[in-house]
């Protein structure tokens, strides 16, 4: 390589390919990975949801001495409503009796407790009609990205993952 003369300055066009190609190779190597790493991680924020929920249906029928749940009325009714999930009526019978916040059991006040067993806002006491009333959230938020039923043993499905 010959040294520049007073006046001359830049890069030669052989250094100016070498550093283009350079550059072409990275890119073609890059970009296929980034790809598939946003697909995945939509993926992933969909079982990490799907999971969690898993997780709160499991706590709140433990909370609540339930086995079972009834069937939803149809598989198409799933819904990212976590304030009506599982269902209104999930219980194999009628919701009669809970705990109290004294600890022993008293009848649920159909005027004012809800009617079922819920994700988000449950009225786990049977005195939710105080001023004291103690809501449990399950699930930090209400409403989910994808839509949701679950089966009678408690498994939860999902319909869609709202990340697509």
């Amino acid at each position: 390589m010959r040294l520049p003369k007073r006046g001359e300055k830049g890069f030669t066009l052989i250094e100016l390919l070498i550093v283009v190609a350079i550059l072409g190779v990275l890119a073609a190597v890059i970009i296929p990975n980034v790809g598939r790493f946003m697909g995945a991680g939509q993926e992933e924020a969909g079982e990490t949801e799907l999971a969690n929920l898993q997780t709160a249906v499991v706590s709140m029928m433990t909370d609540n001495n339930l086995s079972t749940l009834k069937q939803p009325v149809a598989v198409g009714s799933a819904t990212n409503n976590m304030g009506v999930f599982p269902d209104t009526s999930v219980c194999e019978t009628d919701k009669i009796t809970g705990p109290t916040q004294a600890g022993g059991t008293a009848a649920y006040d159909l005027g004012n407790d809800k009617d079922g067993y819920y994700l988000f806002r449950h009225d786990i006491f049977a005195d939710a009609s105080s001023a004291n009333a103690t809501l449990v959230n399950y699930v930090a938020v209400q409403y989910t990205k994808g839509t949701y039923w679950a089966d009678a043993d408690g498994t939860v499905h999902q319909a869609s993952t709202g990340y697509d």
